[in-house]
């Protein structure tokens, strides 16, 4: 069946459900896992960029330790549960591309992951990561909500 799981997660309290599910599945099937957290660069659209580097600094220095913080999370969830675990901490504009190129890159052959169930105006102004995701991969992909 399946033998390596990608789990995206960006910490929230419906991801990290989702993550403990997808973890529960690994040790059911016995599969190794790897986590993966996406951090979105700062864009920020000014005519006067120079007095941006403090904030763009520290955006990065926040941003990783929240990822950082999340994968320690997941690896010790998948510790407890027995299942073989990688993290991986991706830099990219475009979340579910990433998803995508990195579960081609690692061989994952299921990415299993949540959805805010966003709809209607707020699926259309904010796009929905799952929806590019399930439409981008060539291998399955496995929503929790």
């Amino acid at each position: 069946m399946y033998t390596h799981i990608l789990i995206p997660t960006d910490g929230s309290p419906l991801s990290t459900r989702a993550l403990e599910k997808a973890l529960d599945l690994a040790k059911a099937l016995g599969a190794s896992v790897r986590v993966l957290s996406v951090i979105e660069p700062l864009q920020v659209f000014t005519v006067n960029p120079g007095g941006l580097q403090a904030a763009y600094a520290e955006y990065e220095r926040r941003s990783n330790e929240e990822a950082d913080a999340i994968l320690s999370e997941a690896a010790e969830a998948a510790r407890q549960r027995s299942v073989p675990c990688e993290t991986v901490k991706v830099i990219d504009r475009d979340p579910a591309l990433a998803i995508v190129e990195t579960a081609g890159e690692t061989g994952s052959d299921l990415i299993a992951m949540a959805s805010h169930g966003r709809s209607g105006l707020k699926a259309f102004m904010l796009g929905s990561v799952a929806m590019k995701v399930l439409a981008g991969s060539k291998i399955p992909v496995l929503i929790y909500r």
